[in-house]
């Protein structure tokens, strides 16, 4: 690693007898002001009943605690107001970025650009269908996954231990087919309810969704509201014994203490990317204020005041040492938001 300028290894600081000691972002540096956003756009949000933030740092919505400002930001209240809002920047022709829990997300210094939509209090609801043989749920998009999979657990119902840990809402864990330990959230999708970018509201059923590894490819582009799930029953006390198994072994190979985004990469076929990553010397590899954990290698923290600019140039790292030295093509699972 010491042909990489600039970033410090465990290794490489043995040998040159240094220490890496979390220093803050230099107190010159300030995220780039927003873009003033249309008056036309604003008043037609207004008129959708649109509460709108200018200006609001995404950092603050983010796990991993960075991200510059939003142009606009629009926290909805209803279904109609989502579909009014959509509508409105359709015909304004304003991007719109859709945030969910704020995990798995890397958002630029810079900030993103449009509109930032997120999910209000109404979309956080679970309705309960355990009539039958085949127990059905209706869950808001704004669910948390984890609350989700305890409650679930709570009524004996089998198909989302896998889950237990995985951060984020469960609209969030649909968009990239959230998964771990074997499970995937797809497997028990029924249907999902959404909005179009046209406003319109449709509701697909599980044959016009395409889930694949990390990701869900929509027949449209819309912002999911709610989920149609399909269970199984099971024995309480196994599937307790299932979700505190699972929790333990996230607890041995998680990172704690620190903000961070997830998994930074995809498993390739072959080997998980956090054994590729050690193999080649990277735990502990840092800029700035980002880290690769000392835990996980697949995982990079915020050790405080972190740049998305840092982030974004371990990944570039990890990408071609892994490349050069095992020809592996890393992908990432991390999204990366905003302008670069």
């Amino acid at each position: 690693m010491e042909d990489e300028v600039g970033v410090e290894t465990p290794s490489t600081t043995r040998r040159r007898g240094l220490v890496a000691v979390p220093l803050p972002p230099p107190a010159r540096w300030r995220p780039p002001a927003p873009a003033p956003p249309a008056p036309a756009l604003c008043a037609a949000l207004a008129a959708a009943g649109a509460s709108l933030r200018l200006g609001e740092p995404l950092g603050r919505h983010t796990s991993f605690r960075i991200g510059g400002p939003a142009d606009v930001f629009v926290e909805v209240a209803s279904v109609s107001e989502l579909a009014g809002v959509l509508r409105a920047c359709a015909e304004h022709g304003a991007a719109v970025f859709f945030l969910g829990g704020g995990t798995n997300l890397l958002v630029s210094d810079r900030g993103a650009r449009g509109v930032v939509v997120k999910l209000g209090r109404a979309f956080d609801f679970i309705e309960w269908q355990l009539a039958g043989e085949t127990p059905r749920l209706r869950v808001g998009a704004a669910v948390p996954f984890k609350r989700l999979v305890l409650r679930t657990v709570a009524q004996g119902l089998a198909g989302l231990e896998f889950g237990e840990g995985i951060p984020g809402t469960i609209g969030g864990g649909l968009l990239m087919n959230a998964g771990a330990f074997g499970g995937e959230i797809g497997r028990t999708v029924d249907a999902i309810e959404a909005v179009t970018e046209r406003g319109d509201r449709v509701v697909l059923p599980r044959e016009r969704l395409g889930f694949a590894y990390r990701r869900l490819e929509l027949p449209m582009r819309a912002v999911v509201t709610a989920v149609q799930l399909r269970l199984e029953r099971g024995e309480p006390a196994a599937l307790r014994a299932r979700l505190l198994a699972a929790k333990a072994r996230r607890d041995r190979m998680q990172p704690r203490g620190h903000p961070n985004a997830g998994s930074i990469f995809k498993n390739p076929p072959g080997a998980p990317a956090g054994e590729l990553l050690e193999a080649v010397g990277l735990k502990g590899a840092r800029l700035g204020n980002a880290m690769v954990s000392m835990r996980h290698a697949n995982f990079i923290v915020n050790l405080g005041g972190a740049r998305a600019s840092d982030v974004k140039a371990l990944m570039d790292l990890a990408t071609r040492v892994v490349r050069q030295r095992l020809g592996v093509e890393l992908e990432p699972e991390v999204r990366l938001v905003g302008e670069w």
